[in-house]
């Protein structure tokens, strides 16, 4: 298996979290600062995690808000 870069290794595990029930429906994602010192990456690679949840319809955002987990999102 190919290695994983950053952003597919952090959103793979977001979206098992989300799958899990962790993060429910309508629940608050980690800011971009906290993914940042989770997972120790940049803030280039928790921008492109939080695209890749809203390309796949799992999250949408709320300006100054946060991202959330939306209600109804594939895989609920």
């Amino acid at each position: 298996m190919p290695p994983q870069y950053a952003y597919q290794r952090v959103a793979e595990d977001l979206i098992k979290r989300i799958e899990s029930g962790e993060f429910p429906p309508g629940s608050r994602l980690p800011s971009r600062a906290e993914l940042c010192e989770q997972y120790e990456v940049s803030s280039f690679v928790a921008d492109r995690v939080f695209l890749i949840l809203k390309m796949q319809g799992l999250t949408e955002s709320l300006p100054g808000a946060g991202v959330y987990v939306k209600e109804n999102a594939p895989g609920q």
